[in-house]
Formats: C-alpha cells, structure tokens, sequence
C-alpha cells in the first residue's frame, strides 16, 4: 500500500467509527441495542446504498485488504470477550440446559430441513456442510447482545434474566463446537489434524489456565496486558492452522481466562482489550460484511426464501425455547418473554454468517437474505418484550431467590 492508500485507510477507519457511533445512538435512542445501529451503519457504506462505484472509491481493493485484518483483529478481540463473559456457574442449572436444548435444537433440526430446499436453489459445493451450517446458524443466539438487552430492561436478577442468560451461554458454546466441526469439514486441511484440537483443549484447561490464575496477580497492567494479548494471538493461531477459524481460539482463550480474585488488574486489562475491539475494531467489521451485501440485487423469488427462512428462525427459536421454559413451571408469560430473548441473534449470527461466507458454504444472495434474518430477529426482541412485559417479573431479586424454576 503506497502513501496515499495508507492515508485513505486511515480516512476509512475515522469514517467507520464516527457512523458506527452515530448509528449506535440513533438505535439506543430508538429502543434497540447499539450493535445493531452499528451493523445498519456497516450495511449502508456498502454497494446496498452507495452502489459498486461509490464504495470502490470509497474502499479501494488495496485499503480493503488493510481494513479486513483490523476487522480480524476486532473480531478476535470480540470472541475473547464473549468467552469471557461466559459464565460457568449458569450452565449447572437444569432448567439452563432444557432452555439451552429447546432453543438449539429445534431451530436445528428445522434448518437443516430447510437446507435441504436451498439447497436445490443455491447448489453449494459442500452439501453436508451446509446442511449442518444452516442448522448451526437458525439455532445461534447472540449472548452479548442478550446480556444487554436484561441489564437494560432491569430483568438481570429475575427468573427470566437469569434463564435465558444461562440458556444462550451453553447454546453458545454448543454452537460454536458445531460450527467448528462443519468448517473442519471444509476447510481443506488434512482431517487428522483435527485430532490435535483434543490436546490443545486439555492442555488449555489444564495447563494454560492454572498458569494465568497463578501469573496474572503478580503483573501490573502492562505485564498483564502483554500476557493476556500473546496468549490471546497464539490460542487464535493455534486453531488457525488446525483448520479452524481463528474466532474458535479467541473464543476458548476467554473461556479459560481466569476472573475475579484480589487483584483487578488483569479485569481491568481484559477491558481494554475488549473495549478497543468492541468501539474502534468491531465497527470495521460490521463494514466488511457490508461490502460483501447488496440488498439491491434480490429478486422478488428471494422474497420468498426470505419468508421462509423467517418463519423457520423466527417460529423455532420461540418454540423450542418456550418449550422449555415451560416445562420447568415458568409462567406463560415469563416463558414467553424467555423464547423472544432466545431469539436475539445480533452480532453472533453476523459473525457465524461471514464465517460460512468466508468457507464457501453461502453465496452473495443467501448470505443477504441471512443478514435480514438477523436485523429482524434482533430488532423484534425489545418491541415483543414491551408486549409481552409482566410486572411481577420486575419487582425485585427476591424472585431470584426462589430457585425452584430452576430444578
């Protein structure tokens, strides 16, 4: 990249984060989340409203080289922040697991029947592969934008809260394994390689995170930052050359990152770490995706897909998750309120999408019409929570307390 592409990178990069904020605010004053401004904002610098030519000159072919490895880097810090934020304790529940299970694998087991119909209209070149992968992305969840939406409305110590948190947290996780598999699938990578992702796991829970609980409190803020940052790029390179994406390793760093104890000053670091990927790095991906979608080439017969692929997320997820809820004596209502939060796909959904993309497994159109999906899907949680809204739900955490729901 000569001077002048390294200026307009730098142009680029001002422009992203200043539309990514506005947007951010724009949606938030509107109820929604701010990811989900920052997505649209992402959207519309690409060719969907400022067609091919503007947003060639806009991002040229070199620049766009240099925004897709900050757009990794922000993703990567985006995974390790979401293991982080995992929280182990939830997944013990019983209720957490009937949640966990009614919301995948329903919405699963629809989306690979639904696959089956896309398939004789997209031809991908990997059919079992993408079978399985509209499965994985019909029964995503997005935890982090989830986890906003409870503190928001206050439900954060309630039954409903506490559920559809630990619900999404091992649908998470379940989801990523799945997708890790699928992308092994064709990732074009000798298979036994894939053996070795058993030993980096035992070795990461076994050796790496007992290392961090024990080195961590005896660093200072740059120490820790240097800890936590090479730990972060290896486990990330790691899985990378076993085939996978790298989110799989960042991912699994955050989950067996230490948290808490005496000394907050790996906390504090962690959220540095996340903070420079979610404000200034996160948003250049949202436009990476962007320039990869072009709303304005769908034909009426997308519309369709569309709707079917609508009814297929949309019914499933509420189904399968109000189900569940349900059978462990939540209310109707609260178990309904529980299903339209399991249906928030958000930025997860994003990053599951441009993963397919990336292995081939979605083409331009359907990867459109998935992105709709999961604006719609986002965008309807908070209105369907005000429908839905019941008062006793939001007295106070005595509620909580109450643990019987959760047996």
């Amino acid at each position: 990249m000569d001077v002048y592409g390294v200026g307009i990178l730098m142009v680029d990069v001002a422009i992203i984060i200043v539309c990514a904020r506005l947007a951010g605010v724009a949606a938030r004053r509107l109820g929604q989340p701010p990811v989900i401004g920052e997505i649209v904002s992402g959207v519309l610098l690409g060719p969907t409203l400022l067609g091919h030519l503007v947003t060639g000159a806009l991002f040229p072919a070199d620049v766009r080289i240099a925004l897709v490895a900050l757009a990794d880097i922000g993703l990567m810090l985006f995974m390790f922040g979401i293991g982080y934020e995992l929280d182990h304790r939830l997944a013990r529940r019983p209720a957490a697991a009937s949640v966990a299970t009614g919301s995948v694998l329903l919405p699963f087991v629809l989306g690979t029947g639904i696959a089956a119909w896309l398939f004789t209209r997209h031809h991908p070149a990997h059919p079992l592969p993408f079978v399985l992968f509209m499965g994985i992305a019909m029964a995503v969840t997005a935890f982090p934008v989830l986890s906003r939406i409870v503190v928001d409305r206050g439900m954060a110590n309630t039954h409903v809260g506490a559920l559809a948190l630990s619900g999404a947290a091992i649908g998470d996780v379940a989801a990523w394994s799945l997708l890790a598999v699928v992308v092994s699938l064709v990732g074009g990578r000798p298979p036994w390689l894939m053996v070795l992702l058993v030993p980096m796991i035992a070795t990461m829970i076994g050796v790496i995170r007992p290392l961090l609980a024990t080195v961590l409190p005896r660093c200072g803020t740059p120490a820790a930052l240097t800890v936590l940052a090479t730990g972060l790029l290896l486990s990330s390179a790691a899985t990378q050359l076993l085939g996978l994406h790298f989110i799989f390793g960042a991912f699994l760093f955050g989950v067996v990152c230490p948290r808490g104890g005496p000394d907050r000053v790996h906390q504090e670091v962690v959220d540095r770490l996340t903070t420079v990927g979610g404000q200034l790095l996160l948003p250049v991906f949202f436009v990476i995706a962007g320039l990869n979608l072009n709303l304005g080439k769908l034909e009426v017969a997308d519309f369709g897909e569309l709707a079917a692929i609508l009814a297929v997320a949309i019914g499933s997820k509420l189904a399968g998750a109000f189900a569940a809820a349900a059978l462990h004596r939540l209310p109707r209502r609260q178990a309904g309120q529980v299903a339209i939060l399991m249906n928030a796909r958000g930025l997860t959904e994003i990053v599951v999408l441009t993963v397919g993309l990336d292995a081939g497994l979605l083409d331009g159109r359907l990867y459109s019409l998935m992105i709709v999906m999961t604006l719609v899907t986002t965008v309807m949680t908070g209105p369907l929570l005000s429908l839905f809204r019941d008062d006793s739900v939001f007295r106070d955490d005595s509620v909580f307390r109450d643990d019987s729901v959760f047996r």
